[in-house]
C-alpha cells in the first residue's frame, strides 16, 4: 500500500492535456516534437510512421491509411522535468469533432495549435466553445512562424475576438517567414535562438539576460533587435501581467509562437507548460464532487476503440482515472451493469508502445480490454454507486437513414449499429412507427466508416439514405399538456435517442423557430448537456 505522501506525489506530478487544432495546423508535428524533447522518441517521423503501422493492423484503419488522416484519438505518455506527461492527441478532421469533444472531458488542460497564416478557423471556434463550457485552461501555440502569415498583434486580436478569451503572450517571434530567427521568452526573460533542425533537438541555444544587452544587436542585427524591443514594450503595455490563477480558471490563454517542424519555440512551450499547467482535477458525479486525492478508486470511460486487431475482435476502452490508485487484477465495480470486473492486462501508452501496467494514478489514461461491457461514459469504482456526469452530445450536422437491405441480417445490423453508437462514432435517433434508424454525424466521412464496419465486421447488408434535417433538439419542459400537444402536432419529426430522451428533428431553422414560438414552455436544447444537470 502506498503511503498518502507517495500517492499525493504521484498524482501531483501528472499533467494530462489534449492537443487540438484545425486540420493541417501542425498538431501531429507538435505532438511529435514534444515527444522528442521528452526523450520518448529519438527522431521525428516516428509518430507518423507508427500511424501507418497501426493502420495496417486493422481493416477499419484502411480508411485512415487511404485518407491520410487520423480518425482515432492517440494517447502518449512520457516523463519530463520531474513530471509525468500524458498527451491525448485528437483527430483534426472536422468529421470526427465529436471524438475530440469527448476527449476534452478526460483532460485537465488543452494546447490549441493555430496556423499563423490561417488564424482562427471555424473548427477552432467550436473546440474553444467546448473548452469554455468546461472552464478548461488553454495554452495557444501559434505555429509555422517560419512561413509568411498574419502579423503577431493581428493574430492576438483575432484570437480574443473570435475565441472570446483574453490572451497573454509568453513568448514573442523575432521576425517571420524568411526573416524568422527564433523567439524571445517573455516569461523567463531570455532569448533562445535555434538552428533549424527538423529531426533532432538542436544544441545551439543563445541566452541573454535582458533586451538592453548590446549582444542582442550583434546576434540578430540592429533593426530586428530594435523592432523586438519596441514590440515587447507594446506587449507589456497592452496586456496584463500573466496571472496563473486566471489561466487555471480558463479566463486567460497564454500564447507561444514557434515553428514545430524546425523545433522553434517548442521547448519554451513545454517548460512553461510543466510549470503552470494544472495537476489532475476532480470531476463531478451524480452524488458528489470526486477529488483526485480521494483514496477510493474511480474513473470513467471516454472513448472506445474497436477491432484494433481484427483477428481477435477486441475493443479497448480508454479510462481516465479520477481518484485513487488503479491496480491490475483487482476487482472494480462497473456501476451501470452493477457487477464487479477485474482487468489482467491494463495498458499504458508510452509514445508508440503499448505496455501492460501494474498500477496507475489520477490523471492517467489506461486501456482496458473490453468484450462489449463498456459504453462511453461508464464509471468504475471500488464499490460506490455513483456515475460521473455524462459526456454531452452535440446536435449532428448531417442526418441519414440506415436502411436494411437483407431482412435476414436484421439482428446483425441492430447489434452492429448499437455497438458503434456505444463507441461514440455517431448518434442514433429511432423513429416510430417502424423502428426507423436515423443516424446523425458531424461529417460525411463518418457514414463511410460506419457503413464499412457494419458490412465487414458485423456481416450486415445496409446503406445510408440522406434525410433533410437541420438540427436535432432535445426537449425538456414542466408543462405536460403543452408537450402532449407538441407530440401530437409533430409526431412525424420526433425520435428517441439511445438513452430514450425525446428529440425533435427540425427540418429547417424557420420550423425550429416556429416551434419555439408556438410552444413557449418547451426548451429545445442543441446539446445533450441538459442531462448532466438533471
Amino acid at each position: 500500500m502506498l503511503s498518502p505522501m507517495r500517492f499525493t506525489e504521484a498524482t501531483e506530478k501528472r499533467r494530462t492535456f489534449g492537443i487540438i487544432s484545425h486540420p493541417d495546423a501542425g498538431k501531429t508535428t507538435l505532438t511529435e516534437k514534444l515527444l522528442l524533447f521528452g526523450g520518448a522518441i529519438q527522431t521525428a517521423g516516428a509518430v507518423k510512421n507508427n500511424k501507418i503501422k497501426k493502420s495496417a493492423t486493422s481493416d477499419f484503419m484502411e480508411i485512415e491509411k487511404q485518407r491520410g488522416i487520423s480518425v482515432a484519438t492517440s494517447v502518449m505518455a512520457f516523463a519530463y522535468n520531474g513530471k509525468q506527461i500524458n498527451i491525448l492527441d485528437t483527430p483534426g478532421h472536422k468529421d470526427f469533432a465529436e471524438d475530440t469533444f469527448r476527449t476534452l472531458t478526460a483532460v485537465d488542460s488543452v494546447i490549441l495549435v493555430i496556423d499563423c497564416a490561417n488564424g482562427v478557423e471555424a473548427q477552432t471556434g467550436r473546440l474553444m466553445e467546448v473548452c469554455r463550457m468546461r472552464k478548461t485552461p488553454v495554452i495557444i501555440f501559434i505555429n509555422k512562424m517560419d512561413r509568411d502569415g498574419k502579423e503577431a498583434f493581428d493574430l492576438l486580436d483575432e484570437l480574443e475576438s473570435k475565441l472570446d478569451i483574453k490572451v497573454r503572450p509568453l513568448t514573442w517571434p523575432i521576425g517571420m517567414g524568411d526573416r524568422f530567427q527564433g523567439v524571445y521568452n517573455i516569461y523567463q526573460k531570455g532569448l533562445n535562438l535555434f538552428a533549424a533542425n527538423k529531426t533532432k533537438i538542436s544544441d545551439e541555444v543563445v541566452s541573454i539576460s535582458s533586451l538592453s544587452d548590446p549582444t542582442l544587436d550583434q546576434i540578430i542585427g540592429e533593426n530586428p533587435a530594435n523592432e523586438l524591443r519596441e514590440e515587447i514594450d507594446m506587449v507589456e503595455g497592452v496586456y496584463d501581467p500573466f496571472d496563473r490563477n486566471a489561466y487555471l480558471a480558463g479566463d486567460v490563454a497564454p500564447v507561444f509562437f514557434g515553428s514545430a517542424v524546425n523545433n522553434f519555440g517548442v521547448k519554451e512551450l513545454l517548460d512553461t507548460f510543466c510549470e503552470i499547467s494544472p495537476s489532475p482535477q476532480g470531476r463531478e458525479s451524480d452524488t458528489r464532487m470526486v477529488e483526485p486525492e480521494d483514496e477510493r478508486f474511480s474513473g470513467f470511460v471516454f472513448k472506445i476503440h474497436a477491432n484494433l486487431d481484427p483477428k481477435h475482435r477486441d475493443r479497448i476502452a480508454f479510462l481516465r482515472i479520477v481518484s485513487g490508485r488503479f491496480e491490475r487484477n483487482k476487482f472494480y465495480h462497473h456501476v451501470r451493469l452493477g457487477k464487479d470486473m477485474k482487468f489482467p492486462n491494463p495498458t499504458s501508452f508510452m509514445a508508440q508502445d503499448k505496455s501492460v501496467i501494474d498500477d496507475a494514478y489520477p490523471g492517467d489514461v489506461i486501456g482496458l480490454y473490453d468484450t462489449g461491457s463498456f459504453k462511453i461514459g461508464d464509471t468504475l469504482t471500488t464499490g460506490e454507486k455513483m456515475l460521473f456526469k455524462g459526456i454531452p452530445s452535440f446536435s449532428p450536422e448531417i442526418f441519414q437513414e440506415l436502411e436494411n437491405l437483407d431482412p435476414l441480417k436484421s439482428k446483425q445490423l441492430d447489434k452492429g449499429i448499437r455497438q458503434l453508437i456505444d463507441e461514440g462514432v455517431a448518434q442514433l435517433f429511432v423513429q416510430q412507427p417502424g423502428n426507423r434508424k436515423i443516424v446523425g454525424t458531424v461529417g460525411q466521412l463518418q457514414f463511410e466508416v460506419i457503413n464499412y464496419r457494419l458490412i465487414h465486421e458485423y456481416g450486415a447488408n445496409c446503406r445510408f439514405v440522406p434525410r433533410n434535417y437541420f438540427k436535432a433538439c432535445w426537449i425538456t419542459t414542466t408543462n405536460a399538456a403543452q408537450l402532449a400537444s407538441f407530440e401530437r402536432a409533430k409526431s412525424n419529426y420526433l425520435a428517441l435517442d439511445k438513452d430514450e430522451n425525446l428529440v425533435f428533428l427540425a427540418e429547417t431553422p424557420f420550423l425550429l423557430q416556429m416551434a419555439e414560438q408556438d410552444y413557449p414552455d418547451l426548451t429545445f436544447h442543441h446539446t445533450s448537456a441538459f442531462k448532466l444537470e438533471a
